[in-house]
């Protein structure tokens, strides 16, 4: 392994999925100014949009997509180009 190419500041850092409030502490470099308390214990914080406990394929659960309605914008909205 070559030396000098791996970061030394690995320090425990809260990652928190804004789309369920979900929180979990791993080890981490990535710089941030935010903090959170933790069981009392205060962590750098890193906001997600989405992690493992929301992410539909690790959930099961599908979100659902009005598919119909833009399709049917779509097509209000190009129909004055139909020949």
């Amino acid at each position: 392994m070559k030396q000098g190419v791996h970061p030394e500041n690995y320090r425990l850092v809260a990652f928190k999925d804004m789309s369920n409030e979900d929180v979990f502490i791993t080890k981490s470099t990535v710089d941030t100014k935010e903090t959170i308390d933790v069981e009392g214990v205060e962590y750098p914080l890193v906001k997600l949009e989405i992690s493992r406990t929301s992410h539909p394929f690790y959930t099961g659960k599908s979100k659902l997509v009005d598919t119909a309605g833009r399709i049917d914008k779509f097509k209000t909205k190009y129909a004055k180009f139909k020949k």
